[in-house]
């Protein structure tokens, strides 16, 4: 999804330059969205519908007190795209103390095991007790792969390999977390295809045997939209309570397997972003949406932060966000994000970020190490006012370092980077203010 985040972004950026937003704007708009899902897979018939929302909305709808037409626009594009890709949140709560059960089922090699680790993983980050119940007896070494994956999230997992009764496996799974006071157990079904009879007719059996709270199905992304058999034929053998949907950070057909799933009636609850255990994130359409148009995901970077345990005073928060910090307060906040995971991944989430460079970005996962060294080689004086920093004073400090003048360059055009972005960010800030996720 991130080409399609990228070409939506570059949309309303283009919308912002022009000096004035007319009916010829809007159908620009409106054209460069509706390449952008089609090139992403997403029905035709459900593109041009929210193309025509967006451009009636934007063009007859009254424009509210205190706003200009453009950001009316990006207001109406914002939230079209979230009802889009499914309005409401879905919600995961599991209260401690309860018994909780969830069963995970999906098609063959759509990573459903490694995804009930990353859901084992996810609760447990919530103070929950989880265990995982392995009931694939058809695939050789499921029990093994399962342990190898949940040994590394330092989650507990129950099986019975060489039993072929998963029904039973599943019960006896259960059996035991009750006993170890689990707050909720994951059962790990057996992977199977819409038109094989015997296992669907499996799946019902474990669902009978264990009678889970919820049935969650496991949908490769990069199916793109046929999606919407798979949601179906599930649906049908057995009611699903809501959709994981994998492989979602690098797939052109991101939008489409989404947009199908959504049109089935299904809710989509948890969207798999990267192959670590730590990349499921719980779906939230307003969030999605504002990241897919370049405006951030405020909640999920705080819920990321919150899990990293990063410990950041509010007031250097507050300096950092409004442009003002000096070469080591850029380097500790960059320390405390590459924490959360890879920065290109965690920027995406803050708004105005996506106007940093890719090549920039990559400078910057490479070069911490370094920049580490060359900061502890400057003076105290250049650490707080960088433009300092010419050429004379670059050779001295790449020869304290032991690093090349190139790179204290390249640290000091970080900084100026990261300096005019934040700008862009403040000057942003109206705008911002009317979304969701930026209210308090």
């Amino acid at each position: 999804m991130e080409a399609v985040g990228r070409s939506l972004t570059d949309a309303v950026r283009k919308l912002l330059r022009v000096p004035n937003v007319d009916e010829k704007a809007v159908k620009e708009l409106v054209k460069d969205l509706q390449r952008t899902l089609l090139q992403a897979d997403v029905n035709v018939e459900l593109v041009l519908q929210l193309s025509k929302w967006v451009e009636e909305r934007s063009l007859k709808e009254k424009l509210p007190p205190g706003i200009t037409r453009r950001e009316h626009v990006v207001k109406v594009l914002y939230e079209e795209m979230a009802k889009f890709v499914g309005q409401d949140p879905a919600k995961a709560e599991v209260q401690p103390g309860t018994f909780r059960k969830i069963m995970l089922v999906g098609i063959q090699g759509t990573g459903k095991t490694t995804s009930s680790v990353k859901l084992a993983r996810f609760f447990t980050k919530r103070g929950l007790r989880v265990g995982l119940v392995c009931a694939d007896t058809y695939r050789p070494g499921a029990y093994e792969q399962l342990l190898q994956l949940a040994a590394k999230a330092e989650i507990p997992v129950y099986g019975e390999p060489g039993k072929k009764k998963p029904e039973e496996i599943a019960k006896h799974g259960l059996d035991h977390f009750r006993k170890e006071r689990s707050d909720l157990v994951i059962i790990d079904t057996a992977g199977r295809h819409r038109n094989e009879k015997d296992l669907m007719d499996e799946m019902k059996r474990i669902a009978s045997a264990v009678q889970p709270d919820e049935i969650v199905l496991a949908i490769d992304a990069t199916i793109g939209q046929q999606a919407i058999y798979q949601a179906k034929a599930f649906h049908e053998a057995t009611p699903i309570g809501s959709v994981l949907l994998t492989k979602m950070d690098g797939s052109a057909k991101g939008g489409g397997a989404l947009s199908a799933v959504v049109a089935t009636g299904s809710k989509v609850k948890f969207i798999g972003t990267g192959e670590r255990v730590e990349d499921l994130e719980l779906f939230v359409p307003t969030d999605f949406a504002g990241r897919l148009l370049g405006m951030g995901d405020l909640n999920a970077l705080l819920e990321k932060v919150k899990e990293a345990e990063v410990k950041v005073p509010e007031a250097k928060v507050r300096q950092f966000m409004e442009g003002r910090f000096s070469l080591r307060d850029m380097f500790d906040q960059m320390e405390n994000l590459r924490k959360m995971g890879p920065l290109r991944k965690v920027l995406q989430m803050i708004p105005g970020a996506g106007s940093v460079p890719e090549e920039q970005l990559g400078v910057a996962e490479e070069k911490m190490k370094a920049w580490r060294v060359i900061i502890q080689s400057m003076t105290k004086k250049e650490v707080e006012e960088p433009r300092l920093v010419d050429s004379s004073r670059a050779r001295r400090i790449a020869r304290g370092s032991g690093r090349s003048e190139r790179e204290v360059r390249e640290l000091v055009n970080q900084y100026f980077t990261m300096k005019k972005m934040m700008k862009q960010m403040k000057r942003r800030g109206p705008m911002m203010k009317g979304m969701p996720f930026m209210k308090k």
